[in-house]
């Protein structure tokens, strides 16, 4: 500013259109920029239907989301907090802690048993964010900052459920049927829904690990219904009604504190 007050008047208006020169470069730089920022990301964003752009996921994660529709990521829940909740879960379990509204089921054949109880006989808690203690989960820091990559940052809990696998009484009723959690859920769009998975003990095939077929997440939602098993369903346990039983199948076997 000094250098041109102190010229003459040709010299300050050769200076500013100078500098007036400049300026207009670089607005047309910071315009082609964000023009071509946004056409790139635009660009990016259009090979992912199933994530969001952020800081957290790798581009190979979510081209791995993209095609597997699955994503484990390892360590990530303490198991100091793991223990918090399996102690709420056993105090619910012994009819410590009751909560209105929370849903507490059991195996169809443990149900009918008088011998067993307690833990033994729970196979699943469901609707836990009526309970304050257990829907800490849902608002744990690390949970919180991969779902936000998949529904954006307006997030809700819709469905919860701690689910416990006591021992098999020997009629098979502990199986689950494969099934699409698409086929509970009236709302959509249903590229921003998005389960978070933990597992709070190892899980393996011997114990009831979670079994997942990739891929399929891009397809149709299709026809569930109760299996034609022996020994009995448990209540809400439709599977597909169809499917190649042949497709390939993956066995996730997890350690404490694992995430899907």
């Amino acid at each position: 500013m000094s250098v041109i007050s102190q010229s003459s008047p040709f010299a300050r208006q050769f200076l500013c259109t100078i500098f007036a020169k400049r300026l207009e470069t670089i607005n047309y730089h910071s315009r082609f920029y964000s023009q071509n920022k946004a056409t790139v990301d635009n660009a990016q964003q259009a090979q992912y239907r199933f994530s969001l752009p952020n800081v957290i996921l790798s581009d190979e994660q979510r081209q791995s989301y993209e095609k597997n529709g699955f994503l484990v990521v390892r360590n990530l829940v303490a198991p100091e907090k793991l223990e918090v909740f399996r102690k709420r879960f056993q105090d619910v379990c012994t009819g410590k802690v009751k909560v209105l509204g929370m849903t507490v089921m059991k195996d169809i054949a443990i149900a009918k048993s008088e011998f067993a109880d307690g833990e033994k006989a729970i196979t699943k808690i469901q609707d836990f964010t009526l309970d304050d203690e257990l829907f800490k989960y849902c608002c744990l820091p690390e949970i919180v900052k991969y779902v936000e990559n998949f529904t954006g940052p307006n997030i809700m809990a819709m469905h919860t459920m701690l689910i416990n696998k006591p021992p098999d009484p020997g009629t098979q009723s502990s199986r689950h049927p494969l099934h699409q959690d698409l086929y509970y859920f009236p709302f959509r769009p249903a590229n921003h829904i998005v389960c978070a998975w933990t597992a709070m003990e190892k899980i393996n095939r011997q114990n009831g690990c979670l079994v997942v077929l990739p891929g399929t997440h891009t397809g149709e939602l299709e026809p569930h219904g109760y299996p034609d098993w022996k020994g009995g369903v448990n209540k809400m346990y439709h599977g597909i009604q169809k499917f190649d039983p042949n497709q390939e199948r993956i066995h996730l076997e997890m350690e404490s504190g694992m995430d899907i």
